[in-house]
């Protein structure tokens, strides 16, 4: 089985997520966002090949980050030596291409 290691950005990105959910909807309907993205994650335990590389960084010639959906929320993730590191939870409706840019490119070496 895999561990898993939610980066600080993730983990931000998260909390910001269940804020604004909680705050223009629910404390419940955040609380079930919170949920759900926590089985999300976990599933990649058993199963973290499932993943696909985003198609914005395909473009750029990247291939070792993989997402899965959370609709509309992308969870972006790599596999490095039987770990998985959950770099980011972005909205899919947002511009994927400079939010990858801007947020994986600085661990990219």
């Amino acid at each position: 089985m895999y561990k898993i290691f939610v980066i600080e950005d993730a983990e931000t990105d998260i909390f910001e997520i269940y804020r604004y959910i909680h705050l223009n909807e629910s404390k419940s309907r955040a609380d079930k966002f919170f949920q759900k993205i926590y089985e999300k994650i976990l599933s990649l335990q058993k199963h973290p090949e499932r993943g696909h590389p985003p198609k914005e960084l395909k473009h750029l010639g990247i291939y070792e980050y993989l997402e899965i959906v959370l609709n509309p929320y992308r969870i972006i993730y790599r596999i490095i030596n039987k770990k998985i590191f959950i770099y980011c939870v972005l909205d899919g409706r947002r511009d994927m291409q400079k939010l990858l840019q801007e947020r994986l490119l600085r661990f990219k070496i």
